[in-house]
C-alpha cells in the first residue's frame, strides 16, 4: 500500500495524467497542488484535457480527467466549496445557474474519468498509480430515463445508469467492477 502522500510536481503530473485517455495525455493540462496545499496549475494544455492530481490533504487517492468542456461546471463547483457550500448547497446553485444560463454546460456528452483508490496512491518508482480502479461519469445536462434509455440505476454491477435525471448534473455511472 502506498499512503496519502505529497508528490513533486513533476509526480503529481505523472499520476494524475494516468485517469486520462492515453492518447490524450501529453497535452493534457494538469492542476494539483503546491508545497502549501493550495490548487494550481502544474502544466498548461495544448488539447481538450484537463487532469486533477490527488489532493495529498484528502483521505484516499483520486486523480481525474475531463474534457475541458466541463470545466465552467468544475470551476464553479470548486469555487462554491471554498465559499465553504456544502454539497446540496453547492448542486442546487449550479444547478440554477445552469438552468438560468450563468453557468455554461456541455453542449455535447463530455466525460469525466475518475481513477480512485481509498488505499491508492502513485508508486514513484514504477511511475503507476496503486490500489486504484477506475470510474466513468458522461455527463449529459438534462438528460433523462426518457431521453436516454438509461435505469437510473445499475441493473448489475458495471452497467451504466442515469444519476440526476433532468438536472444540469445529469449523467452516466459506469463503474467497472473491480478484481477482488
Amino acid at each position: 500500500m502506498v499512503p496519502n502522500q505529497k508528490l513533486t510536481k513533476e509526480h503529481q503530473i505523472a499520476s494524475a495524467v494516468l485517469a486520462a485517455p492515453e492518447e490524450t495525455r501529453a497535452g493534457a493540462k494538469v492542476y494539483g497542488y503546491d508545497d502549501d496545499g493550495n490548487f494550481t496549475t502544474l502544466r498548461e494544455g495544448t488539447n481538450a484535457m484537463i487532469c486533477i492530481a490527488d489532493n495529498p490533504n484528502k483521505k484516499g487517492f483520486q486523480v481525474v480527467a475531463y474534457h475541458k468542456d466541463l470545466e465552467p461546471f468544475m470551476a464553479r463547483g470548486r469555487a462554491l466549496k471554498a465559499e465553504g457550500k456544502k454539497t446540496q448547497e453547492l448542486r442546487a446553485i449550479r444547478e440554477q445557474e445552469g438552468k438560468d444560463g450563468k453557468l455554461k454546460l456541455p453542449k455535447n456528452p463530455s466525460t469525466l474519468h475518475v481513477l480512485q483508490g481509498e488505499k491508492g496512491g502513485f508508486d514513484v518508482q514504477s511511475a503507476t498509480n496503486v490500489n486504484t480502479h477506475y470510474r466513468y461519469v458522461v455527463y449529459m445536462p438534462f438528460a433523462t430515463q426518457e431521453s436516454t434509455g438509461l435505469s437510473l440505476k445499475p441493473n448489475a454491477p458495471g452497467h451504466p445508469w442515469l444519476m440526476f435525471p433532468g438536472t444540469a448534473g445529469a449523467h452516466i455511472m459506469i463503474t467497472p467492477p473491480t478484481e477482488k
